[in-house]
């Protein structure tokens, strides 16, 4: 007698649910408009229908955004795409790009983190990314994968240290004593890339603040 195939995926995808239910919970009672996603396909739709066609679209440093494939999808139907990981960029024009990003229509981006109780944990180093969070007269959406799902503000803070930073700076080609160690050390090195911490235990007063999770892996 041939055992039907089983789908080891769907027991992920159950657990998947079940967090992203407390976790969109969280997030709705802390004033975000939150909403679950349970693929990649859903979450470019959802994005899709939150950025206005014409809009100006400002995408700090995230490898979640650029996953998806957001800033083409979002270039080919128009939108204007703002990000300082142009590659013509002259190091000089940096900084007026980061401005710009927060200037513009609609701020997208990823979250280092986010606890069980609804707060969204990030750390940067330059901070222009941290900053958009915090404060910009725009619309912000963030994209969170569920692998980046912790218990509380402690544990996304050693998520961020131990796992996000290092893989960041392999990304970066920094030198950062936690690439060699593969764990934070609270290292004093020049490049040290852990320099300003947000943590958004609410949304800002008066921003139009949404969180789309998502229930698949994306970022770092």
């Amino acid at each position: 007698m041939t055992q039907a195939p089983v789908d080891w995926n769907k027991f992920r995808k159950d657990y998947y649910r079940t967090v992203g239910a407390t976790v969109i919970k969280a997030l709705t009672t802390n004033g975000f408009q939150a909403s679950y996603a349970e693929s990649c396909d859903e979450a470019v739709k959802a994005v899709l229908a939150l950025v206005p066609e014409g809009a100006s679209v400002g995408v700090p440093g995230s490898v979640t955004i650029r996953e998806l494939g957001l800033p083409e999808i979002l270039a080919s139907r128009g939108n204007l795409i703002i990000q300082h990981w142009d590659p013509s960029l002259q190091a000089e024009n940096r900084a007026q790009r980061w401005t710009d990003e927060l200037a513009s229509d609609v701020f997208l981006t990823s979250s280092n983190a986010v606890t069980l109780a609804g707060e969204l944990v990030n750390i940067d180093g330059t901070g222009n990314r941290v900053a958009g969070m915090a404060w910009a007269n725009n619309r912000i959406c963030f994209v969170v994968g569920i692998n980046k799902v912790c218990r509380d503000v402690a544990g996304a803070l050693q998520r961020i240290r131990d796992w996000s930073t290092p893989i960041n700076g392999i990304r970066l080609g920094m030198d950062l004593p936690c690439i060699k160690a593969g764990f934070c050390v609270d290292c004093k090195a020049p490049q040290r890339a852990c320099r300003a911490v947000s943590i958004l235990e609410r949304a800002p007063y008066g921003r139009d603040a949404h969180v789309i999770l998502v229930g698949e892996n994306l970022g770092y």
